[in-house]
């Protein structure tokens, strides 16, 4: 019994550190939403919170080959990026209070962390790089539209 769970807990370790491996090339993710949007007040940039898990495919296509993209790399420095594995007690919490049902799910928030996209499933690298390319307009837009 006591192997049984020395080798469960483990590989559930493994699993929980393979989902915070980040290939070459990746955005500066954070793993805590409370983190990613502390320092977007600061900083005010936007924030992208990934919603995954390992054990999700499209999920793992997405970070192996859309966020390290030659298409989405001119974004990194232009948001707080956050990767929040559903499996984790906290994620799944904010996960569930956002109402939200599936992985791969991403919310894209202004600096002041009010939701201002989303988006449900994987995509290519360029549709992503157009998602973000919106966003960053999108965001833009509100800040002059909140100075006026």
């Amino acid at each position: 019994m006591k192997k049984a769970l020395t080798f469960l807990a483990a590989a559930s370790l493994a699993v929980c550190l393979h989902a915070a491996d980040f290939p070459k090339g990746s955005p500066n993710f954070s793993t805590s939403a409370e983190t990613t949007l502390k320092a977007a007040k600061e900083n005010g940039k936007p924030t992208i919170l990934v919603f995954s898990a390992s054990w999700c495919f499209p999920c793992q296509e997405m970070k192996k080959d859309i966020y390290p993209s030659a298409a989405v790399k001119p974004f990194h420095d232009q948001f707080n990026w956050a990767y929040l594995d559903i499996d984790v007690e906290a994620n799944n919490k904010l996960f569930q209070s956002h109402k939200l049902e599936s992985v791969p799910h991403l919310l894209f928030l202004d600096s002041a962390g009010k939701t201002i996209d989303q988006q449900e499933g994987g995509s290519s690298p360029d549709e992503f790089a157009q998602k973000l390319a919106k966003v960053l307009k999108k965001t833009q837009t509100n800040k002059t539209a909140s100075t006026n």
